[in-house]
């Protein structure tokens, strides 16, 4: 186990960034078509088709996924994704023609310090089309990568992160997640993750949780404090198993996974947030649907919040006046 979304037999996960514009853009790739739906607990969520994995619309199955940043611009990555998958012949056949389907979801990184001034166009259909042709069904990079390189949160620097594990049944979940939170990953401004709890083999930094608890630790921090907007905060993550799930029961998969973002982020799905999870199948291996879909939920929720510390744990600060701290500036490894 890699301890990667690419755990997944059938995934692959390809990255296109800008340092200068500090924003980019990642791809989520299925080698045959997923089964996928969608939970929304934000206040200011930014997606693309998000309607058609609504259980009582007709398409069941997606080809691919793109995360990004950029805000609302971000959402022309999926037609970079989509261009890519096109040249593959890949798509929902409708006829002589075929679609492919890419819903989509972005974080808004627009006032991190890079230079956005990027004319007539948005390079982000570019991006997808690249992250596209990078994706790999191997190691992929954290941290600063892909949608998650101007990620930031209430105190520390954010980014991407991922990790995956396997039920007592032998199922496999995993999670990738794009942390641009209002809240904070971080008891206080300490080096202690909310995730500690569920972290695995020092994943982020085996610091474990505090002692005691002090008024000042469970304060609010948030990023902006009052002169935040809905929308310029969001955590992505997307949910990803090797059990046979049926449209349904991969929503309520992806609702059972958004307890990892509560384990993780302090506050979460906040008015000032656009979370969301996509939680796609991809394996044929038999699930309860009642003991056995809980179970699963349960870890899927696990590795969210380790995937979240995660993406603060391997951020790294961006090099512009009054840019965020990365944790490991100030706590090392």
């Amino acid at each position: 186990m890699k301890n990667l979304l690419t755990d997944i037999e059938g995934i692959k996960v390809g990255h296109a960034h800008d340092e200068t514009l500090a924003s980019g853009a990642t791809a989520i790739l299925f080698d045959t078509p997923a089964v996928a739906a969608l939970d929304i607990r934000g206040g200011g969520p930014g997606t693309r088709d998000s309607a058609l994995l609504d259980l009582a619309n007709t398409v069941e199955r997606i080809d691919g996924l793109a995360l990004s940043g950029g805000s609302a611009f971000g959402l022309e990555t999926g037609g970079g994704v989509q261009a890519w998958l096109a040249e593959q012949g890949r798509g929902f056949a409708i006829g002589d023609a075929r679609v492919p389907i890419v819903p989509g979801a972005v974080v808004f990184d627009l006032l991190n310090g890079g230079n956005k001034k990027w004319g007539r166009f948005a390079p982000y259909r570019d991006f997808g089309f690249t992250a596209a042709t990078n994706a790999t069904d191997g190691m992929f990079a954290l941290g600063n990568a892909g949608a998650g390189y101007g990620g930031t949160t209430a105190n520390f620097k954010g980014g991407l992160g991922s990790a995956s594990a396997t039920t007592l049944g032998g199922i496999k979940v995993a999670a990738l997640a794009v942390v641009n939170a209002v809240g904070s990953i971080t008891v206080g401004d300490g080096p202690w993750f909310w995730s500690a709890p569920f972290e695995q083999n020092g994943e982020f930094g085996g610091r474990g949780l505090p002692q005691s608890f002090t008024p000042d630790m469970l304060a609010p921090r948030l990023k902006g404090a009052d002169r935040a907007n809905a929308g310029e905060n969001t955590t992505l993550v997307v949910v990803a198993t090797d059990a046979a799930l049926t449209k349904p029961q991969a929503r309520r998969l992806a609702m059972l996974a958004q307890t990892g973002f509560a384990r993780a982020i302090y506050p979460a799905h906040a008015p000032l947030d656009g979370d969301i999870v996509f939680a796609v199948s991809l394996g044929d291996k038999p699930v309860d649907p009642l003991y056995g879909l809980t179970q699963l939920g349960m870890e899927a929720a696990n590795v969210v919040a380790r995937a979240i510390a995660r993406g603060v744990y391997e951020g790294r600060a961006l090099p512009f006046a009054d840019a965020l701290p990365a944790w490991r500036d100030r706590y090392g490894d």
